[in-house]
């Protein structure tokens, strides 16, 4: 237990405050209980009603469910995290990703579950990115002395002092060590690669998203999470990052890979019940369904056939491995993106739903999957229109209150047991007031 900080006056201020939390360059974060406790009180701040006051209430089910959810939010005052919310990354749709920061924001608003993409450092040690190779746009390391270890560092022309390579800087976490990790601050994720400084290409946050609580990004090992994780008392879903470098590294092959992270759980006497190890490699699932069977029956295969060649998510004849086979196989949790699981109703009038289940999420249940999905509040506004997440519905969707009615449709009808949001906030407030109908 560290008592180095000073106990937060206001909760409003909890993730923004840049004094709540000790790190000395190198070393592992500190936090106190004042920190925790308060991050365990959620908060769901004003994004749920605004979404709220924004849906669409063209038919039936979508006037009773507004109606259902503005009385909640207007008489509910006790809310509680909820397992349904998942926070992808932490919270960042207004948070740098995997850090500290980030991962409290989320647990304040609610998640009961909680992510860290897991990659590997020179060292070979775990650390929590989207992607081995995203340390240039989602930190500052390229401001730092550890630039010239990327795989493609900055280059400045020594007449102008102009950055001339910023399409192609590549920082991956393989090129430093833990220790160099520890030392750099998470960003908001975002590049300007067309810049001509170092300043401009670290100005790439999407306007849609905010820097305001960028002023600190607290980095975290996988152990770091873990540890954090268990003081909150929120679940854990680690996803096995491909690697962006050949395997065998340092001596380390995928297997081992895999094995290291659900060895650190171990260590932590972390409940195989409180985890749901994540990935997008079939094999990886597999082993852990042959060689750690209490955490494989709850491994989760996240579903990325859709760049596959000859994939189509509406024709079960492309998919392969069926459902069925997935599930022969020992798979439990079927993982794909929202617009997998949904499909457009562009004829639907006042008794209909403008979204229903997609035969793909249909012949899922039936195997005997359960479903989880991502990535809610990814997108940017929905009226824009060309946003992926949204890429099947797209025909209906009127405004960016309408992800609430692709909620809805996700735990009433498709039957999803988890959603991963960028702002997990808008999933535990659904979560609070609805109770799943069948």
């Amino acid at each position: 237990m560290k008592k180095t900080l000073p106990t937060l006056a206001c909760l409003g201020a909890l993730v923004a405050v840049p004094a709540f939390a000790q790190e000395t360059a190198g070393n592992a974060p500190e936090w106190n209980d004042a920190l925790l406790d308060a991050a365990r009180q959620v908060t769901l701040g004003p994004r749920p009603l605004f979404l709220l006051n924004d849906m669409s209430e063209e038919t039936e089910r979508e006037r009773e469910l507004k109606a259902e959810l503005l009385e909640c939010a207007a008489q509910h005052t006790d809310w509680q995290a909820a397992d349904l919310a998942i926070a992808h990354r932490g919270a960042p749709l207004q948070f740098p990703e995997h850090t500290l920061e980030s991962y409290l924001a989320g647990v304040q608003g609610g998640a009961g579950i909680v992510e860290c993409d897991v990659t590997f450092t020179s060292d070979n040690e775990l650390v929590c990115r989207h992607s081995q190779c995203d340390l240039h746009y989602t930190t500052n390391i390229v401001e730092t002395e550890l630039a010239q270890k990327c795989s493609v560092p900055p280059e400045i022309d020594s007449e102008s002092g102009e950055l001339t390579n910023a399409a192609e800087i590549r920082c991956c976490t393989s090129d430093i060590t833990l220790a160099e990790f520890r030392t750099l601050r998470g960003t908001m994720e975002g590049a300007n690669r067309e810049a001509r400084s170092l300043e401009e290409y670290l100005a790439g946050t999407p306007g849609w998203r905010t820097d305001l609580y960028a002023t600190r990004g607290t980095l975290m090992s996988h152990a770091d999470t873990i540890a954090l994780f268990q003081e909150l008392g929120v679940k854990m879903t680690p996803e096995l990052k491909a690697p962006d470098v050949e395997m065998p590294f340092n001596g380390m092959s995928q297997e081992d890979y895999a094995q290291k992270m659900i060895d650190e759980y171990k260590s932590a006497g972390v409940s195989p019940s409180d985890v749901f190890a994540q990935s997008f490699n079939l094999d990886d699932v597999l082993y852990w369904i042959e060689n750690e069977p209490e955490f494989g029956q709850q491994a989760v295969y996240l579903d990325g056939r859709y760049d596959d060649e000859g994939f189509d998510h509406t024709v079960p004849d492309t998919w392969s491995p069926s459902m069925e086979e997935l599930a022969e196989r020992g798979v439990r949790i079927l993982a794909p993106p929202t617009w997998m699981l949904l499909a457009a109703n562009p004829g639907f009038g006042d008794g209909d739903q403008r979204i229903v289940p997609s035969e793909y999420a249909e012949r899922a249940r039936e195997a005997g999957l359960e479903l989880i999905t991502w990535t809610l509040e990814r997108s940017g506004p929905l009226a824009e229109g060309g946003q992926w997440y949204h890429q099947t519905t797209e025909e209906v969707i009127r405004r960016e209150g309408d992800k609430l009615i692709t909620l809805d449709t996700l735990v009433q009808d498709v039957g999803v047991i988890g959603i991963f949001s960028d702002w997990p906030a808008t999933v535990s407030f659904y979560a609070n007031c609805v109770q799943p109908r069948s």
